[in-house]
């Protein structure tokens, strides 16, 4: 058996200014951009067709070094699943910042525990880390910027000290499902509870949304349906409903809301007639359904606006840390409440 050719030697940008006739900084000022008016256009035209004719690119390292930082963004993954909402945004944040001439790397799930991932991603010496979950502690985030991170933001429920805090308060979601299963008359509400631990970071705080606001109303008290996203849970979680004469239910999000609205079905239990019932995400499937879903819709900004913000403190580290909030929601009545 042969053995396999060895690799090339990638080449250098000595190679691409022998090529071109210009001098290795000249090379270095063209495929950085930063050559302002200092090389003529024809001699730019020449550099970037010897680099394309060699398969040059500059070596991100190298840069890093001289400029003391990456250009990389690092987006924090989740170990929770990650519905349309965030990834729609996460794919507008990428293109922005990548028009912005920075790199993003999806490092996900968080490594570790306490300051764990904060040591892993400082071992990347990102320009910037927007972390999803909330794995960040202040000693992490101290960490971060000690290592020449120059931005850190948390995307979540809470604001950790020290970090640009990007909220999305979920309370807000549920209590406009509540609103709306109140204002059309139900009292007895529930509340789909997923079984799935690394989601109870948005079901807990919407399930104190609609718990005010079935306090606010007066309504009796609010029932949990703890629920797994399998047939048998859906069946259990709506003999729940049956047997606590539930009238109004959240199914916490949409997939949720479908497998009991499904489950309810099953055991004869008309929707909306019986039970009103309430998801969250706005899902083209819910709309297909009969009964339509009624559902929280959910809005998070552009990606232009995040990443602008990203920039800007990046070329500004001493920025105070602020809190912003970022989600807005509308509830979207349709049949099944």
């Amino acid at each position: 058996m042969s053995n396999p050719p060895a690799a090339a030697t990638p080449p250098t940008s000595a190679d691409v200014a022998r090529l071109a006739g210009v001098s290795r900084a000249t090379v270095s000022f063209v495929l950085n951009d930063t050559a302002g008016g200092r090389v003529g256009e024809q001699t730019r035209q020449r550099v970037r067709a010897a680099a394309a004719e060699l398969g040059y690119v500059p070596h991100a390292a190298a840069r890093s070094l001289r400029a003391g930082r990456t250009g990389v963004v690092l987006l924090g993954g989740s170990s929770a699943p990650i519905g349309p909402l965030f990834s729609e945004f996460y794919r507008e944040l990428q293109g922005a910042l990548r028009r912005r001439g920075y790199t993003s790397v999806l490092y996900g799930p968080s490594p570790g525990e306490g300051d764990e991932p904060a040591r892993a991603w400082a071992e990347l010496r990102p320009a910037a880390v927007l972390c999803l979950e909330p794995v960040l502690t202040p000693a992490g985030v101290d960490l971060l910027h000690r290592s020449g991170t120059r931005a850190v933001f948390t995307l979540g429920t809470a604001p950790v000290a020290g970090a640009h805090a990007l909220i999305m308060d979920q309370r807000e979601v549920g209590a406009a499902a509540g609103a709306h299963l109140l204002a059309t008359g139900r009292r007895r509400l529930g509340v789909v509870i997923p079984a799935d631990p690394g989601l109870d970071q948005f079901s807990a705080p919407r399930l104190a949304g609609l718990r005010a606001a079935a306090a606010s109303a007066l309504a009796g008290p609010v029932e949990t349906l703890p629920l797994d996203f399998t047939e048998a849970s859906g069946a259990a979680a709506a003999a729940r409903c049956r047997d606590l004469g539930l009238d109004g239910v959240f199914g916490y999000n949409d997939e949720y809301a479908m497998l009991l609205l499904r489950s309810l079905q099953d055991l004869g239990l008309d929707v909306p007639a019986r039970v009103a019932l309430v998801g969250a995400d706005d899902l083209l499937l819910g709309r297909l359904l009969r009964p339509r879903l009624s559902t929280v819709h959910m809005t998070l900004p552009g990606g232009e606006s995040l990443a602008t913000l990203i920039d800007e403190i990046i070329a500004d580290p001493t920025t105070t840390p602020a809190t912003r909030n970022l989600l807005t929601v509308r509830l979207i009545p349709r049949d099944s409440s």
